[in-house]
């Protein structure tokens, strides 16, 4: 695909919503399991209130999923790849760190 046929506005839309740390933070404690919001506070330390109000902009989003099991909603990755996607960018920050640097100046 050629840079200029990629859906700009659609990548913008899912890089604002990953742009924000305590989402980044979710999604990395969740991993490749499902897991119930207690299990996300615990590993964030986020409050209850603040994870629930980014899985729900995660999950209108189309990014986490919600699965009823008794009492307790387990929320999963929808698609497992953006955690591939989190890694990668991961690895070109850390190989451009002058370039990321430089941005954050």
């Amino acid at each position: 695909m050629k840079t200029n046929e990629l859906p700009i506005e659609q990548l913008s839309r899912i890089l604002k919503i990953l742009s924000e740390p305590n989402r980044l933070r979710i999604l990395c404690s969740m991993g490749l399991e499902c897991v119930p919001v207690s299990a996300i506070i615990a590993k964030t330390g986020l409050s209850q209130t603040n994870v629930s109000f980014h899985l729900r902009v995660m999950r209108e989003a189309g990014i986490v999923k919600g699965e009823k099991n008794g009492a307790f909603v387990f929320y999963c990755l929808y698609d497992y790849s953006i955690i591939d996607l989190l890694k990668n960018l991961a690895d070109w920050g850390n190989s451009n760190k002058q370039l990321v640097d430089k941005a954050q100046a």
